[in-house]
């Protein structure tokens, strides 16, 4: 058996370390100023877009629940007068010149800009003196409101009603006792506003109704038809 002992490797020298790369640390200092100014942009646009938002307007839905067209008749009580001021918001608007159908609690308004809308509905009884005497009947105020610039003559107001599926006349109430005068006699100036007390019969049982009412001789009936409770 021989002892056989491989030689040793070679021993090379040394190698020279590489030279170092030009501009290394240069593209690094460079490439993370570019990230920083990206980034610097970047929130720039996030804050310019988040300011633009801040300047459109918000749209809201001011619409209240549909509440369908019937409205809650009180006992008696008297209309009273609304001045422009305390003028609740109008929820809905319908061409009156157009002969549109409204609902009870609707607002319709004219191309003249004359809005007519009815409140305060009640039953009551027209009394041993109205005429008819001793009808049930349903009163309401007919608010009309001249946003125009020309006078209307309220003088020429005129409302009417019918009740039930079929549509049966109903006779105005005139009754001095229960506040039942019938309409205006004056001019209504731009800017100004009336409220009407009126009242048409309608017998305990029937719910449904249609008033017609037109402000002044020269527009059209705006209607509205709904159930009174």
């Amino acid at each position: 058996m021989s002892n056989t002992t491989p030689p040793p490797p070679p021993v090379f020298p040394p190698q020279p370390p590489p030279p170092p790369r030009k501009g290394a640390s240069n593209a690094v200092i460079i490439g993370s100023a570019a990230a920083v100014i990206a980034a610097v942009v970047a929130t720039g646009i996030v804050v310019v877009s988040t300011r633009d938002d801040d300047k459109k307007p918000e749209t809201t839905s001011s619409a209240k629940p549909a509440s369908g067209d019937d409205v809650v008749a009180g006992e008696e009580e008297p209309v009273e007068d609304e001045s422009a001021e305390e003028e609740s918001a109008q929820e809905s608007e319908e061409e009156g010149s157009d002969g549109e159908v409204a609902g009870l609690d609707d607002t319709v308004t004219y191309d003249s800009d004359v809005e007519v809308k009815l409140s305060k509905f009640a039953r009551g009884t027209s009394s041993s003196y109205g005429s008819p005497e001793n009808t049930p009947y349903v009163k309401f105020g007919v608010r009309v409101k001249n946003n125009g610039k020309a006078t209307v003559d309220t003088s020429a107001f005129t409302a009417s009603c019918s009740y039930g599926t079929d549509g049966k006349s109903s006779e105005s109430i005139f009754d001095t006792e229960r506040g039942l005068n019938g309409g205006p006699d004056t001019k209504l100036l731009a800017g100004r506003s009336i409220t009407v007390t009126w009242a048409c019969e309608l017998p305990k049982a029937e719910k449904t109704i249609q008033i017609e009412v037109s402000p002044d001789m020269e527009s059209e009936s705006a209607i509205f038809t709904g159930e009174v409770r």
